[in-house]
């Protein structure tokens, strides 16, 4: 959902996308990987699940996050769950009026395959190979700057 600033920036140039800061990286067409990244290093349980937000009316927006339940995970961090729904789609709506999304829950598998990937209407997800360089370990350096989860799912309050 982020839109990059940088100049003369083209998604179509592997090499400028490479050269991103991390943060912008996952931000811009690699959040998929980072939730991976994230679910392999802190998921022991299952418990975690992958967020799409895929927008209707092929507007732009796509982004995936983790849900732990009360909270989520994106290349911010982590964040209240609610808020940061509310946060994204106000967001969205002031770029894109009349900007809305499904939010459709993920296999796990899917993160990583492109193919498995296509069997879901509207999207399309790169491999961590397919990128200049692969970009998994790059995913699991960036983790490094975060903290476990505020707390597994099956310790939220009922």
């Amino acid at each position: 959902m982020y839109q990059p600033r940088t100049p003369n920036y083209r998604k179509s140039d592997p090499v400028m996308r490479w050269n991103l800061p991390d943060r912008i990286f996952f931000a811009c067409g690699a959040c998929h990987i980072l939730a991976h990244a994230f679910i392999e290093r802190f998921d022991a349980t299952g418990e975690l699940t992958p967020i799409w937000f895929h927008p209707k009316d092929n507007l732009p927006g796509n982004h995936i996050i983790v849900s732990g339940g009360d909270w989520v995970f994106d290349y911010h961090g982590y964040s209240n769950h609610k808020r940061f729904m509310d946060h994204c789609f106000r967001r969205a709506r002031q770029r894109w009026p009349g900007w809305d999304a499904d939010i459709i829950p993920l296999p796990r598998d899917v993160l990583i395959s492109e193919p498995k990937s296509r069997e879901f209407d509207g999207l399309w997800l790169r491999e961590p190979q397919q990128f200049l360089h692969d970009a998994l370990p790059r995913a699991r350096r960036f983790l490094d700057r975060f903290s476990s989860p505020p707390r597994q799912p099956s310790q939220s309050a009922s």
